[in-house]
C-alpha cells in the first residue's frame, strides 16, 4: 500500500498571482493603482506573509469581477489547514461529545 501524498496548503496569494495577475498580465503594481490597495499589502499577500481580509476581499471582487467571499473562503480554508497542521496531535485527542441516552 502506497502512501497518500498531502498536498500543499496554498495561500490566497497564490491563488491572486497564479490564477489571475500573471494569466491576465497585471502587475502587483498596477493591482495596487487600480484598486487602492497599498502595494505593500499586495506584495505581502502573494508572498503569503499577509492574509485577505474583508477590506481586501472587497476590493479584489470588484476588481476581478469575483465574490468577496471567494476570497475570504481560500483565507479561511487556508487559515484551518494551517491550524489542522498545527494542532494535529491536541485536536486528535479531542473526544467527540456524545449525550446521554436516558
Amino acid at each position: 500500500m502506497s502512501a497518500v501524498k498531502k498536498l500543499k496548503n496554498i495561500h490566497p496569494g497564490e491563488v491572486l498571482q497564479e490564477e489571475f495577475l500573471l494569466p491576465l498580465h497585471i502587475s502587483a503594481y498596477r493591482l495596487a493603482k487600480d484598486t487602492s490597495i497599498p502595494q505593500t499589502r499586495i506584495s505581502e499577500i502573494i508572498k503569503g506573509n499577509r492574509r485577505i481580509t474583508a477590506d481586501t476581499a472587497l476590493r479584489l471582487s470588484k476588481y476581478f469581477g469575483t465574490t468577496p467571499k471567494f476570497w475570504l473562503g481560500l483565507q479561511d480554508d487556508y487559515d484551518l489547514e494551517e491550524e489542522v497542521n498545527f494542532k494535529d496531535e491536541e485536536l486528535n485527542n479531542i473526544r467527540h461529545y456524545a449525550a446521554d441516552v436516558v
